[in-house]
C-alpha cells in the first residue's frame, strides 16, 4: 500500500461542533465525514480500523463457538408486537412504512428477529444449544446525538444470542461469552472492567457491561480497592451502615427558611453539615404519591428507586401542582413527618438522628427530627448512588468511583422473549419447553472511539498495535528523486509484509514535518524513515509513536525491533 495511491485527507483545524476527543481526532485524522447529525460515512482510513476491530470479534466468537448469519435491519411491527416492545421501545425505534402502509422499523437490535427465526428453524432439544451473532449496522434514533460515532444514530454492532433448553446451560454459554469478550478486549488492548449492571431495555435477569476506563466516559463504575467487584453505579449496592440510629437528643423546632430550598442553602443557612440534612423526594407511584427519603448528601439512584413495590417500574417526580395538592407546600420544603403518603427511607438516612428535613409548610423546617419519635417510616430500602469510599459490597475494602465508555454487555434472557413469541422445542419426553436465551452484545464502532479516549497526545491518535490502520509507516525522503530509494522502500516494504507486518509507504513527496505530522495524527504505532543518506550508512531512522526520540538503527535491527512487537 502506497499513501500516492490511498485517500488520505487530514485537516488542521479541530471541527466545532467536536464534543470529545476521540471525535476530533477522528475528524481531523480524515477517519470520518458528517452526513447527518448522528450519521457518519467512513473514510478508507477509518474502515480500516473498523475492519480490524472486526477482525478480532469474529475471530474470538468463532473460537467460542458460535455461528455467523446476518439478519435483515429492516423488521416488521408484529414481530415487536408480539413482545410489546414496539411502544415500550420508545422514541429511539425508527418507524417506517412501505407502500402498501405496512408498519416496519430500522432495527436497534434483533431480539424479535432471531426468536422468530429459531421457533421456525428449531424443533429438538437435540438441536441445543446453538449461538448465532451477526456484525451488522443497527439504527436507534437518539434525541441528542453526540460525541461523534459514540452515541451516534446509525453504529455497526455485533449481536449474539444464544438458545438453551436448561437455565443452567444458558448460564455455561453466558460464561463462554463473558471469557470471549474477555478476550476480545485483551486482543484490541483497551484498558477495561467487566461490571455488573441493570439489564434496561433489553430485559433478563443477569447482565455485566464491558467497559473501557476513560475519563470522558459517560457511565459512571463502583469497584473496590482490594477485590475483583465492580459494578455499574446504577447497580452498585450501598451497603447498610454498621451503626443503628442514636437515641434523640434535641427537641423537634420548628424554624423558619423563607429562601432555602436546596441542602447547600439549608446547611449553610443553619450552620450544619449537609450529612445532618434530609433529603425528601416526591415521586410518581402505583397508588398516588411516594416519598423517597435519602441523606442530604447523597443522590437517587433512579434505576434502584424503579424497581421498588410501590412504584410503576420508572421513577419520575410528580408535578409540583399535584405536591401542592397532596402535601400543601412546595419542594424544597418538603420532610417526612406528618405525611400520610408510603415513606420510603435510604439505608444511609436512616441511622440519622437530630437531622434536619422540611416541616412540610412553604419557608419552613425542622431541626432535631428523629424518625422513631417524629415520623412514620413505611420501609427502609436501597436507594442512592453509591460514593467514593463506601463499603465494598462484596465485604472487601471500599468503593472507588471511575468513567468508564460501555463497549460490550451480556444478557442472561432467560424466557422472556421465548414465552412471548412461544418459541419451543420438544424435550426427551416429547413434550413442548420454551427455550431460554442468552443475548451478547458488541459497540464495534464504539470501540474504535473509545480506544482513542484511551490513547492520544497532543500529536493525535496512539493506537494500540491491534487497531492501528497500519502496524509500520516507511517514510520516504527522496527530494531528488533517487531510484534506488524508492527501490529500497519497495523491498523493505516487501519484506515486512512476508513477516505479517502490515506495513504503508508514504511516497507522497511531502516535507518530513508534515509527513511526520500526518504519521503521528493519525497514530500508526511504528515509523521508518528510509533516505538517501541513510540508504549509504545503511541505517533506517525508527521511531515509536509512544516515543519523543528517533533511533539510528541498521536496517537489519530495525526489522528485528518490528519483530518483537
Amino acid at each position: 500500500m502506497r499513501l500516492s495511491q490511498f485517500h488520505l485527507s487530514t485537516v488542521k483545524e479541530i471541527p466545532a461542533d467536536a464534543d470529545i476527543e476521540s471525535q476530533r481526532l477522528m475528524l481531523r485524522s480524515g477517519m470520518l465525514r458528517k452526513l447527518a447529525a448522528g450519521i457518519y460515512t467512513w473514510t478508507p482510513l477509518g474502515l480500516r480500523v473498523l475492519r480490524k476491530v472486526e477482525t478480532v470479534v469474529r475471530e474470538e466468537m468463532n473460537r467460542a463457538g458460535a455461528l455467523e448469519m446476518l439478519m435483515p435491519s429492516i423488521q416488521p411491527k408484529e414481530l415487536w408486537d408480539e413482545t410489546g416492545r414496539w411502544e415500550k421501545f420508545g422514541g429511539q425505534l425508527l418507524k417506517i412504512k412501505d407502500r402498501a402502509e405496512r408498519e416496519f422499523c430500522y432495527g436497534p437490535t434483533h431480539e424479535e428477529v432471531i426468536t422468530d427465526f429459531a421457533r421456525a428453524e428449531l424443533r429438538s432439544y437435540k438441536q441445543l444449544p446453538l449461538n448465532f451473532y451477526q456484525i451488522q449496522t443497527k439504527f436507534r434514533d437518539e434525541i441528542r446525538p453526540r460525541f461523534g460515532v459514540m452515541r451516534a444514530r446509525e453504529f455497526l454492532m455485533k449481536d449474539a444470542y444464544s438458545f438453551h433448553l436448561t437455565p443452567e446451560c444458558m448460564a455455561q454459554t453466558y460464561q463462554v461469552m463473558f471469557d470471549a469478550y474477555t478476550r476480545i478486549f485483551t486482543r484490541l488492548g483497551l484498558q477495561f472492567r467487566a461490571v455488573q449492571a441493570d439489564s434496561g431495555a433489553i430485559g433478563g435477569n443477569s447482565s455485566h457491561e464491558f467497559q473501557v476506563l476513560a475519563e470522558s466516559g459517560e457511565d459512571a463504575i463502583a469497584f473496590s480497592d482490594t477485590s475483583d467487584f465492580a459494578a455499574n453505579i446504577e447497580l452498585a449496592e450501598a451497603v447498610a451502615p454498621s451503626t443503628i440510629a442514636p437515641a434523640a437528643t434535641a427537641a423537634l423546632t420548628l424554624v423558619d427558611t423563607p429562601k432555602q430550598k436546596t441542602i447547600e442553602e439549608i446547611s449553610g443557612f443553619l450552620k450544619v453539615d449537609p450529612t445532618q440534612c434530609l433529603k425528601t423526594l416526591i415521586v410518581q407511584g402505583r397508588d398516588g404519591l411516594v416519598a423517597l427519603c435519602l441523606r442530604g448528601d447523597h443522590e437517587i439512584n433512579e434505576v434502584k428507586a424503579a424497581k421498588l413495590a410501590e412504584l410503576p417500574g420508572e421513577s419520575v417526580l410528580a408535578e409540583e401542582a399535584q405536591i401542592v395538592k397532596i402535601i400543601g407546600c412546595k419542594p424544597g420544603f418538603i420532610g417526612p413527618i406528618g405525611l400520610t403518603i408510603p415513606v420510603i427511607v435510604d439505608r444511609a438516612a436512616a441511622v440519622l438522628a437530630d437531622f434536619v428535613c422540611g416541616a412540610n409548610k412553604d419557608g419552613q423546617h425542622y431541626t432535631g427530627a428523629n424518625w422513631q419519635r417524629d415520623a412514620q417510616v413505611t420501609r427502609v430500602a436501597d436507594i442512592r448512588k453509591v460514593v467514593a469510599g463506601d463499603a465494598s459490597p462484596d465485604g472487601h475494602g471500599t468503593l472507588k468511583i471511575a468513567r468508564g465508555i460501555e463497549v460490550g454487555h451480556v444478557f442472561q434472557l432467560g424466557q422472556n422473549y421465548a414465552q412471548a413469541m412461544n418459541a419451543t422445542v420438544l424435550d426427551e419426553a416429547g413434550k413442548a419447553r420454551v427455550m431460554y436465551m442468552g443475548c451478547y452484545g458488541i459497540g464495534v464502532s464504539r470501540i474504535v472511539a473509545a480506544a482513542i479516549e484511551q490513547n492520544f497526545d497532543t500529536a493525535g491518535i496512539r493506537w494500540p498495535e491491534a487497531m492501528a490502520p497500519w502496524q509500520v509507516a516507511i517514510c520516504v525522503i527522496n527530494p531528488k528523486n533517487n531510484a534506488e530509494v524508492n527501490d529500497a522502500a519497495t523491498a523493505l516494504l516487501q519484506e515486512l509484509q512476508q513477516m505479517q507486518i502490515d506495513a504503508v509507504i508514504d511516497d507522497r513527496g511531502l516535507r518530513p514535518g508534515v509527513m511526520f505530522a500526518d504519521i503521528e495524527l493519525i497514530g500508526i504505532p511504528h515509523r521508518l524513515v528510509i533516505s538517501e543518506r541513510g540508504l549509504l550508512a545503511g541505517t533506517l531512522e525508527y521511531r515509536a509513536r509512544a516515543e519523543t526520540e528517533n533511533q539510528v538503527l541498521p536496517r537489519a535491527e530495525a526489522i528485528a525491533l518490528l519483530q518483537r512487537h
